[in-house]
């Protein structure tokens, strides 16, 4: 991916792309800091805006009538749009009334007026109005655009995921993205890579999808499933990335009811299960690693087996094979000298740990008890 920072001219509003642009050269393998915020034209929109109608079917269709309007003038350039949206209700997702709009007029003026929205628009209301008309008439030409617009993600992710999902070379554009955004951003380019269901992206999904954001719950499940997670056990005696992303998805399905996929709703839970366990104990004790397993063995004590997904006796089996790693001496200091370091993660096992795990690393503690 690469693009041109536009400076524009001297005093003129920064263009939402080129704020995405300059922070993403500052840290180009990472997500942005805040996912961008505060955007540049946060002095405008600091106030509630238009509310969503109550009838979900009329969303977009103030939109519409705006382009209309417009594409009825021949004359008519994509700059009278930048700053005529701001009254109206601008939805985030692939929206039927702004495609229906786009397919009414010529399609390269549509798509011409959807890139250069995104291009140089200054307002985040007009940017989601020209990535709208890329969702229903962009192209492959549109990648770049769309994934650096797309790293603004808590905004332009739904939009730039639809966009992505739907062109050649999707997938590698999709990755590429998905390696740098998190929080609502990474939700909605994972689930794009799990409809595409392509063999190209299970690499990725099985070592690096989930991030440890809260919200990696929504997708762990279909990770699981997508990635052919159980196919793929054999590669765990020479992969310690992909056992540390299996501890991860399972500690998300074990804690996700209501959001996504449960493990006791996941077909190939205990074996799974039992493969991270034989695997996990064989590597050098992390943090995470404690954190994981400690979190695991709390579930397959104090839920009923099929919570797990597994018979009662591959839970009992479980429980002992992960607290025999847990007590080890070496574990055991590891998890201490967190504690000691004020991790987060070691804070909260010592103050809400099940009573009948009894950690060697947290003897006597009591919750909400200080050192």
């Amino acid at each position: 991916m690469s693009g041109t920072i536009g400076t524009g001219l001297p005093g003129s509003p920064t263009t939402l792309f080129d704020h995405a642009l300059q922070l993403h050269q500052l840290v180009p393998d990472e997500p942005l800091p805040r996912d961008g915020y505060p955007f540049p034209d946060d002095a405008l929109h600091r106030r509630r805006g238009p509310k969503a109608p109550e009838n979900r079917d009329l969303v977009g269709k103030d939109i519409a009538l705006i382009l209309d309007t417009h594409f009825a003038r021949a004359c008519a350039l994509p700059s009278e749009l930048v700053d005529v949206f701001h009254n109206v209700y601008i939805p985030i997702h692939h929206n039927e009334h702004i495609a229906a709009a786009a397919a009414r007029v010529d399609t390269e003026r549509a798509r011409q007026t959807g890139r250069w929205l995104v291009r140089h628009g200054t307002d985040r209301c007009s940017v989601t109005v020209g990535l709208a008309l890329l969702a229903a008439v962009g192209t492959a030409d549109d990648i770049p655009l769309i994934q650096t617009i797309g790293l603004l993600s808590d905004r332009f992710g739904p939009l730039a995921a639809h966009v992505l999902e739907r062109q050649t070379g999707g997938v590698e554009a999709l990755l590429w993205l998905a390696e740098r955004v998190t929080g609502w951003g990474r939700v909605y380019v994972v689930e794009a890579l799990c409809r595409l269901d392509d063999p190209a992206a299970r690499p990725w999904l099985l070592r690096r999808a989930c991030d440890g954001d809260f919200l990696n719950r929504y997708f762990a499940g279909q990770v699981a499933t997508v990635a052919r997670l159980h196919e793929a056990l054999a590669d765990l005696d020479t992969d310690s990335e992909m056992v540390d992303h299996i501890g991860r998805l399972l500690h998300l399905m074990s804690d996700c009811g209501g959001m996504g996929l449960t493990l006791a709703h996941y077909p190939h839970s205990g074996v799974v299960l039992e493969a991270h366990a034989r695997h996990v104990g064989s590597l050098s004790p992390t943090i995470e690693r404690y954190f994981t397993i400690a979190v695991l063995t709390q579930h397959l004590t104090t839920q009923p087996p099929k919570a797990a997904g597994c018979t009662k006796a591959q839970q009992e089996a479980l429980r002992a094979t992960y607290l025999e790693v847990l007590d080890r001496e070496e574990w055991t200091q590891t998890a201490r000298a967190g504690f000691a370091a004020d991790d987060n993660r070691m804070r909260w096992l010592a103050d809400h740990r099940a009573p009948q795990l009894r950690l060697r690393a947290f003897p006597d503690r009591e919750p909400g008890a200080e050192e």
